[in-house]
């Protein structure tokens, strides 16, 4: 199936303890149907100190399930994504305004 959700897109959030936190998608993992949004889901990792990088506790960003994410459209609203053909290429679009993404 088409990703509906791709990197760099801006989302909301609509379940969970972070519901209605916007941010932007980092990566993707389709397979596990998860995504990671920048300052979403936030979950402080104990890092081990290296030559390179100090160490102590650190806040990352964690996997949360593409189900309880939605597109926000140019209104700044949370939209549902569909897939039209425009010409010969298949585009998706808001279905709350109609606009291509």
């Amino acid at each position: 199936m088409a990703a509906k959700l791709k990197k760099g897109d801006k989302v909301v959030v609509l379940a969970g303890k972070d519901k209605g936190k916007e941010g932007e998608i980092a990566s993707i993992d389709p397979k596990a149907g998860k995504a990671v949004v920048e300052g979403v889901n936030i979950a402080i990792r104990h890092q081990r100190q290296t030559q390179n990088s100090q160490g102590g506790r650190q806040p990352k960003a964690m996997p949360i399930d593409l189900s309880n994410l939605a597109l926000l459209d140019k209104n700044g609203k949370a939209t549902r994504v569909g897939f039209k053909m425009d010409g010969y290429k298949k585009v998706r679009f808001a279905k709350t305004t109609g606009d291509v993404i």
